[in-house]
């Protein structure tokens, strides 16, 4: 069997909610969190919990503005959650094509 790291994968990409914001930044640029929360159909508070650890560990960057009085926070992703989100779809796609029987199963 190929070797796959089943244990590297990022947990802190796993998760649909952190894949779809990690998703969205990535294919769409900035975005707004009302944005993501209506892209994703999540809570405000869901979204700002998984918002915020994807901030702590260094994915995505927020800049928070005021639009009149309202607060606007708008996420982008870092260099570290490209590579992070890159790295967990190569796996992935690892993982697919071992199933789908486009890679050996034995060493050659």
């Amino acid at each position: 069997m190929p070797e796959i790291d089943f244990n590297g994968l990022d947990t802190a990409v796993h998760g649909p909610a952190r894949l779809g914001v990690l998703t969205i930044l990535q294919t769409q640029g900035s975005t707004d969190f009302s944005t993501l929360r209506d892209a994703l159909a999540a809570t405000d508070g869901a979204l700002g919990m998984h918002l915020h650890k994807l901030e702590v560990i260094g994915y995505v960057q927020c800049q928070k503005a005021f639009v009149g009085r309202k607060p606007k926070s708008t996420y982008t992703i870092t260099a570290a959650g490209r590579r992070a989100l890159l790295k967990h779809l190569d796996t992935l796609e690892a993982i697919v094509e071992l199933v789908r029987g486009k890679r050996s199963t034995k060493q050659r």
